[in-house]
């Protein structure tokens, strides 16, 4: 444990991330509080708080003289911490899967042109992957790379690790810069993300820079909103 993080709040992150392991469903019972007691060896005080801060943060929800249940098994995206897709559900103990829908090589418009500061000429590929764990889509992204920096990129890589390849390359990933925005999904995404009744998505524009400040690539992602919440830390100065 943490000792720099209060006991109930690193017992409530270990309660979400064995929620998301187990693939406990929504509306579905967590153990007992004495049982979660002897799991995290805590007290039952302690196990009492940290479901209480999951109730506030919307992941569980009680019901008298019956139990304590999933309201909404969500994946908790750190935008400060540049990691892969793959990354992130690797280190969840989750299997993840690419879907490559589309790619191709294109003219970029010149928004795009500009956004990844190419030379008249220069084309890019796009890729448009479906991002999914054990089957079931998460996040559909749109991908825009120069053919002059990956010249082989093709569709059997994009099923695996875009980042792992960039740097089996040779290049050094520095940072991620982007925009978080909500949007009303359309009849195709519904379709693709398999969105049910009036469910919204939240989308994020990032462009990915070199240690060199290249930019490498632009991407659109469009994550479904009832498995993803995104997470931060300010600090005042």
């Amino acid at each position: 444990m943490n000792s720099s993080t209060p006991l109930y709040k690193q017992v409530a992150s270990k309660i979400k991330k064995d929620i998301i392991t187990a693939k406990i469903n929504k509306d579905e019972a967590i153990p007992s509080e004495k049982k979660l007691a002897e799991k995290y060896q805590v007290s039952r005080v302690t196990i009492r708080q940290s479901i209480q801060l999951l109730v506030d943060e919307d992941i569980l929800y009680k019901v008298r003289g019956s139990g304590t249940y999933v309201k909404n098994q969500k994946i908790e995206h750190d935008i400060y911490r540049l990691q892969s897709f793959t990354e992130e559900m690797t280190h969840l103990n989750q299997k993840p899967t690419n879907q490559v829908l589309d790619f191709h090589m294109q003219e970029p418009g010149e928004q795009l042109r500009e956004t990844l500061q190419l030379e008249n000429g220069e084309k890019v590929f796009f890729i448009r992957r479906l991002r999914c764990v054990d089957d079931e889509p998460m996040i559909l992204e749109e991908t825009y790379m120069p053919v002059s920096l990956f010249p082989d990129l093709s569709v059997d890589v994009m099923t695996r690790s875009k980042y792992e390849y960039v740097e089996s390359k040779g290049y050094v990933i520095k940072e991620r810069q982007g925009e978080i925005l909500p949007l009303s999904p359309d009849e195709e995404l519904r379709k693709i993300l398999l969105l049910e009744g009036n469910s919204s998505i939240l989308t994020m524009n990032l462009w990915a820079y070199f240690d060199d400040d290249t930019i490498f690539e632009y991407t659109r992602l469009y994550f479904r909103s009832e498995k993803y919440t995104f997470k931060f830390t300010s600090k005042r100065f």
